[in-house]
């Protein structure tokens, strides 16, 4: 096994769901640094190469995009035990948005934001969690939004279901502190990321100006510092936080 240049020891197992766009990229790109090899799902052109020039060892696993399918995270777990034979930390992000107000919504609506919001969530630390209490360690950071911490007028569905996710994590995370196993979320919002300009009319310029006057630091956040935020939560260098939400959205939550 590769040797770890942080630690000199062994290189820890890092999983991060998604590496075909937002945070996953730049997420996979500091665990390689600092030490981690591998398992990737359905990486973005040319990562893979970039992972391993930095040193790590990488599994690839492909048609996984979809976390709201168990088979996609159970897919995912195999490939790493198989691989590495343990899995030390693992990242997620999913969500479905629906925008609308609550009076024009519609339960096919709601079952939309579910699926993508709160059932992905779940199979995902349904899968990552057992091998890791079964080892008697690991973290896990699901990736979800700012939303879930306060009325978001125009995304009602949406944000009822993130709240539901980041009670989710702190219940999971309750239930599997005493097995050495930390699970905790971060919540973005107001993102420079082209769905999120997409979803809120901020590719024009007008608009995003208001957005970024919505934002108490009167600007938008990048995937990269987003990424960096969120290493510390699976890069075994904070091991006594869990259960909790921590709000990445410019002081708007």
């Amino acid at each position: 096994m590769n040797e770890n240049p942080q630690t000199g020891g062994p290189r820890r197992v890092g999983l991060v769901a998604n590496t075909d766009f937002y945070i996953g990229p730049p997420l996979a790109r500091l665990l390689a640094a600092r030490g981690h090899d591998l398992v990737v799902g359905d990486p973005q052109p040319g990562l893979v190469e970039e992972l391993e020039a930095l040193g790590a060892a990488v599994e690839v696993v492909t048609d996984v995009k979809d976390l709201s399918d168990p088979a996609a995270s159970e897919r995912l777990v195999a490939a790493g035990l198989e691989r590495f034979g343990r899995l030390d930390s693992a990242a997620a992000f999913s969500g479905r948005v629906v925008t609308g107000r609550f009076l024009q919504s519609t339960i096919e609506d709601l079952r939309k934001v579910v699926s993508g919001c709160l059932e992905a969530p779940y199979h995902f630390l349904k899968a990552v969690i057992r091998p890791m209490v079964e080892r008697g360690e690991g973290q896990v950071l699901i990736v979800t939004s700012a939303s879930g911490a306060r009325a978001t007028p125009g995304a009602p569905l949406y944000s009822s279901a993130r709240a539901a996710a980041n009670h989710l994590v702190r219940n999971v995370a309750d239930e599997v502190a005493r097995n050495g196993v930390q699970v905790n979320a971060v919540g973005t919002n107001f993102m420079d990321f082209p769905e999120f300009l997409r979803a809120t009319g901020g590719t024009d310029p007008e608009i995003r100006a208001k957005l970024e006057a919505a934002v108490p630091m009167r600007r938008l956040g990048t995937v990269d510092e987003c990424a960096a935020m969120c290493a510390v939560f699976v890069d075994g260098t904070s091991r006594f936080t869990t259960g909790q939400f921590v709000a990445y959205a410019g002081g708007w939550a």
